[in-house]
């Protein structure tokens, strides 16, 4: 199947591992151009190299950015319109907030958290977002959490951000939506990143149980039995950012082996 994605232009945000680097690598897989990026050079130009190990003839360019700074997004994204001309394709992710309880949490978590989780990816779109709405063709897709559709236990800061990015991705996708943008989210359940790993280490020392046990615990709550794989996700973020998906916007697409028990 053709997507109609050779030689799009993309940002895929938190790309050396899990989420974002299993999108990026779908995404040089049809052809587009990557502008990938994290905290850690060392880290974002390992991934470069693994993608461009299955992917030969990528064009990829790594760079360093913290995305909690207004002004480093700033400077990568002046950096990558030098570097590979304009943006159509736009993954907003993050590595999300530590696990907490409510009466663990300072302002000052709530600040650095709010920054993090959604003031990244506003910021972002807000930069790339005239250039989609001037050619009349863009995609926006905020990779998220199966906490907007089903809080998750132990992540107070996640179960509330992200339905506050839900509301903002929602409300944009009407506004920009007579310009050919698409603005989507895609929510992962329980998915073996490196993030969830962490999750279980704190569920397991609080719990007493070891973490193979507390994920088939979960994996028996799941109707598919599995905890899911990064590369799960990865399809549909392409498809979504392809030709085919041009009549689909403000979605929430879960991809969580069938756990979330909602309707919409």
């Amino acid at each position: 199947m053709n997507l109609g994605l050779k030689k799009k232009n993309a940002i895929v945000c938190a790309s050396s591992q899990g989420l974002g680097k299993a999108a990026a690598l779908d995404l040089a897989k049809e052809g587009v151009h990557l502008a990938i990026c994290s905290r850690k050079l060392e880290s974002i130009e390992r991934a470069k190299e693994e993608i461009l190990g299955v992917v030969k003839d990528a064009k990829i360019l790594a760079y360093k950015v913290n995305l909690d700074s207004e002004e480093e997004i700033l400077e990568f994204y002046e950096r990558v319109i030098k570097d590979l001309g304009n943006i159509e394709i736009l993954i907003n992710n993050t590595g999300g907030p530590p696990p907490s309880t409510f009466e663990q949490l300072s302002d000052k978590d709530w600040q650095e958290a709010f920054n993090s989780t959604m003031m990244s990816a506003i910021r972002l779109t807000r930069l790339v977002l005239p250039n989609m709405k001037a050619v009349n063709w863009g995609r926006i897709i905020n990779i998220s959490s199966v906490s907007v559709k089903s809080p998750v236990t132990g992540l107070f800061l996640s179960n509330s951000l992200r339905m506050g990015v839900l509301g903002w991705a929602k409300a944009l996708s009407d506004e920009v939506a007579p310009f050919g943008v698409t603005v989507n989210t895609v929510c992962p359940g329980y998915t073996r990143t490196e993030r969830v790993e962490a999750i279980l280490e704190s569920q397991s020392k609080s719990s007493g149980l070891n973490k193979e046990e507390i994920e088939k615990n979960i994996a028996s709550n799941i109707p598919m039995q599995r905890v899911g794989e990064a590369e799960d996700l990865a399809g549909l973020i392409t498809f979504l950012a392809s030709q085919k998906a041009d009549y689909m916007t403000g979605l929430a697409v879960q991809v969580d082996g069938g756990s979330a028990r909602t309707f919409t």
